[in-house]
């Protein structure tokens, strides 16, 4: 699987299910119910449907929808204050009401499971291969031997490199892509009925995710097992999954063929999700977005977010759960929830009163969300060159040594996080900086935070030399460069109210208590709260509401660069979309800069005016994001492209996939010459005098000769459009 270069996304994949015979699973009137202190809480109300040998069903919705809970119905692993009714047949056979004992027989061998953390699913004290062999043990009666020989197996399917040398690790020893195909190895090791896959790729890049959603569908000719998705990654499901069930307070409210519910959607809700989706293929032709490097006048439409929040799960009214956020609901909507009943052909279902409205057209689907309307910033007019520059990188790098020795420590080598790197930001522009986990984003900002001298190379803020600056200067500048982090509730002390938060760098650069309480109440109205807020905690808000508080505690003292770490990766679709639009509406309002840290390359597509593609710390593309994307020249900037997946159907299933082998190399261990050479599928393809060029001579970053503000390190440099 590992060596495969281009592949065809989605083969096989028609949009249609393969119904051979009867169900393998039937799920029937599916309700989950926990006791609490607040009440029972309703999780799962009513879910069915069936899955049939070799097809693939795709449950997405945000989080607290039920996705998970009904997932662990199936297999009986839900604590014992939970009340399960309804029917779960695999094969025919009742399933509800088996006792454990008679569960652990179909666990593992009918019916296997891949979690969303490998590393909590793996034991850590066993080694991977003594793991896959006590799942095949377990439940088939093999010799030591012939067991170890089908692990092996296992682990080349799912394209595990040097299985004889890996059979020996433990879980911490592999990269988390890899771990996760050690899941699916124990997953298919008994040739399961069904594969129950929860949130599989959530937490890996979108190269390893690429990887593993290969080794499923690998796993699933080998098996011809039928597959259950549970994901909030509508592009993965777009491209993997026959048909979608879409869930929202416990329930499926929109269910049918994937190309169905993706073009024709009859529930307001899916028509939010897809539309709150920053797309990798927005329609921007190169010279719309950068021609004056500037983000406004670029063609592109705000995102849908879907407003509020979703509804408690204890006391649900009788009446349409998502009401209160839907922009067409009308006096019905509020007095019974609808049935889940046919919308169109083709077993396409929808619970929502005004399906025959989006039906027939009488309220177009385009139409049911109104456009959020961003105003264009006044240096969207103004030509890049003529800007100044806030924020310049030249040559920075960061070393680390590695030391061996518990008493007598001694250096043994130098961990190469940031090698060597050169960007700049000017004003009222947005770079988004990207690439893989452990390519050295992370350290390049806390480098530009420290302010003071690197290693090697220069940092400038606003023209001004971080190694001149004296420890007042220093003081003075933090006030015009902030940071909001990746996640919000870790940013947020959870005894402190939110005012107090936003307040706290305030007072530490000396405000009054009632200059500060007007500040509080003007910066929570900014980004959509209200002043009375600020006396709750944070854990009275959404996700996205504390992400917006912090995005608050960054404006507190009116920066002009603002530094974003992957500020909406932990939140769900719709609530991200809200995050986005308010990013881009800051900027044009306030006149900031940005430099915007993210692996998710459609976030950045949308946010960001140029773009810096990093691989083992170095930039190795980096340009007007308009023509990186649609033209990117560097083989690992294509492979990043290609494995992002659309949510679009048709055009997924046309697309072909750039898989890299294997994971990134360790920056204590940097490859000779092109870093990227192991790994790239072009390399495979050059003459040996063009290869020892590689393996010999460290390719510079270079402009492209058509495009001057669009450079990248490859000797062999071409461009390929992969979108």
């Amino acid at each position: 699987m590992s060596q495969n270069l281009l592949l065809p996304h989605s083969a096989g994949r028609s949009g249609e299910p393969a119904k051979t015979g009867g169900p393998l699973l039937s799920v029937r009137d599916l309700f989950v119910t926990f006791a609490s202190e607040a009440g029972d809480v309703r999780a799962v109300r009513g879910v069915s449907y069936d899955l049939h040998p070799g097809e693939v069903l795709g449950i997405v919705g945000e989080s607290g929808s039920g996705k998970s809970v009904s997932s662990m119905a199936i297999l009986g692993l839900l604590p014992d204050n939970a009340r399960v009714t309804g029917s779960i047949k695999l094969d025919g056979r009742e399933l509800l009401g088996l006792n454990d004992k008679q569960m652990s027989k179909i666990r593992g061998k009918d019916i296997a499971m891949v979690f969303q953390d490998p590393l909590s699913a793996l034991t850590p004290v066993f080694t991977v291969g003594d793991q896959i062999v006590e799942a095949l043990t377990v439940h088939q009666r093999l010799s030591r031997d012939a067991a170890r020989r089908r692990a092996l197996e296992l682990l080349d399917v799912v394209g595990i490199p040097d299985p004889e040398r890996r059979f020996k690790n433990f879980p911490h020893e592999f990269s988390g892509g890899m771990r996760q195909r050690v899941m699916i190895a124990m997953a298919i090791a008994n040739d399961p009925k069904v594969i129950l896959c929860d949130e599989p790729t959530t937490a890996l890049d979108v190269t390893i995710q690429a990887q593993i959603l290969e080794a499923l569908k690998n796993a699933q000719e080998l098996t011809g097992a039928a597959i259950l998705m549970i994901t909030h990654d509508l592009g993965v499901v777009a491209g993997f999954a026959d048909k979608v069930a879409v869930m929202y307070a416990g329930r499926p409210v929109e269910q049918g063929p994937v190309d169905e519910i993706y073009y024709s959607p009859r529930m307001p809700y899916t028509i939010g999700l897809l539309g709150s989706i920053p797309r990798l293929d927005a329609t921007v032709k190169h010279g719309e977005h950068g021609e004056h490097g500037g983000h406004g006048g670029h063609g592109r439409r705000p995102l849908t977010p879907i407003e509020g929040n979703p509804p408690s799960m204890v006391g649900l009214p009788n009446a349409c759960p998502f009401a209160d956020r839907c922009p067409i609901a009308t006096e019905i909507c509020r007095d019974s929830e609808p049935e889940l009943l046919a919308a169109g052909g083709n077993a396409h279902l929808s619970a929502c009163h005004r399906r025959a409205d989006l039906q027939s057209g009488t309220i177009p689907i385009d139409e049911v969300y109104p456009i959020p309307e961003i105003p264009a910033a006044e240096l969207d007019t103004v030509p890049r060159e003529q800007r100044a520059p806030v924020l310049a990188v030249k040559g920075l790098q960061k070393h680390f040594p590695l030391m061996r020795g518990a008493v007598f420590k001694r250096r043994v080598g130098t961990v190469k996080a940031v090698d060597g790197i050169d960007f700049e930001i000017r004003e009222g522009e947005t770079l988004g900086l990207v690439g893989e986990s452990g390519c050295g984003k992370t350290t390049t900002l806390l480098e530009i935070l420290e302010l003071v001298a690197p290693q090697a190379g220069s940092i400038a803020v606003f023209g001004r030399e971080a190694a001149n600056l004296s420890g007042r200067e220093r003081m003075e500048m933090r006030k015009d460069i902030q940071i909001v982090f990746q996640d919000p509730m870790a940013s947020l002390d959870p005894r402190m109210p939110v005012g107090e938060a936003i307040a706290e760098p305030l007072r530490t650069h000396g405000w009054s208590a009632d200059r500060a309480a007007a500040r509080v109440a003007e910066l929570l109205e900014l980004v959509g709260l209200e002043p009375y807020h600020a006396s709750r905690f944070p854990r009275e808000f959404s996700g996205g509401q504390r992400q917006r508080i912090c995005v608050a505690r960054a404006l507190a003292l009116n920066p002009k660069v603002v530094i974003l770490d992957e500020p909406v990766s932990a939140l769900d679709v719709s609530i991200q979309a809200g995050v986005i639009n308010l990013l881009d509406e800051l900027r044009a309002k306030l006149g900031l800069s940005y430099l915007f840290v993210a692996h998710d390359l459609s976030v950045v597509r949308h946010i960001a005016d140029r773009v810096a593609v990093m691989y083992l710390g170095r930039i190795v593309e980096i340009g007007d994001v308009a023509s990186v994307f649609h033209e990117p020249s560097h083989p690992y900037t294509q492979a990043l492209l290609s494995a992002i997946p659309l949510p679009d159907p048709r055009k997924e299933r046309e697309r072909e996939r750039i898989l890299l082998p294997g994971d990134l190399p360790s920056p204590a261990d940097v490859p000779s010459g092109c870093r990227f050479r192991d790994r790239c599928f072009k390399y495979a393809s050059l003459n040996a005098a063009e290869q020892m060029k590689c393996r010999d001579e460290d390719p510079v970053i270079v402009p492209r000769p058509d495009r001057e503000d669009h450079a990248a390190a490859c000797h062999y440099a071409d461009a390929l459009q992969v979108v």
